[in-house]
């Protein structure tokens, strides 16, 4: 097994995710991530719902991370900004799952290509286990192609 996939395999067990719950499970082509994170008493807010912190920083590396894997070594990529909107409480277990087109990877290159930088923008929402919306999480990234060196 190559180390990036062992990598891949233990990204639950990155602090922040572990000390939150989150739970991650990424597919073997790197082409989806799925996220769920089970209400706990250490991540939950005062009124015994998910916190808010923990429901966004389960939602922060992913679109990167896919960019990162699928764009290839040619592009440099970067978080630009992020939103959270809280659309109702969220209790017992919480999902999301991220996926990227491929169609959307050839867009993202050639936009780069051509104009050197792009900063596309994804959203993915946080659900609950009735699968209603709890959180939409809305990420800008940076996306710019590497100069040759000579």
């Amino acid at each position: 097994m190559k180390m990036k996939n062992i990598l891949f395999k233990m990204f639950s067990l990155y602090p922040p995710f572990l000390g939150a719950g989150i739970r991650v499970k990424i597919s073997r082509d790197v082409k989806t991530v799925d996220i769920r994170m089970k209400l706990r008493f250490w991540n939950r807010n005062y009124v015994r719902t998910h916190y808010g912190g923990s429901l966004y920083s389960m939602c922060d590396p992913f679109y990167f991370f896919l960019l990162m894997e699928n764009l290839g070594p040619g592009y440099i990529v970067w978080d630009k900004s992020a939103t959270i909107t809280f659309r109702k409480p969220g209790r017992g277990t919480v999902h999301a799952h991220f996926f990227i087109p491929e169609e959307r990877y050839h867009q993202i290159q050639k936009e780069a290509d051509d104009n050197g930088t792009v900063f596309p923008e994804f959203s993915v929402d946080i659900v609950d286990e009735k699968s209603e919306v709890v959180a939409v999480v809305t990420k800008q990234l940076y996306v710019k192609k590497k100069q040759k060196s000579h």
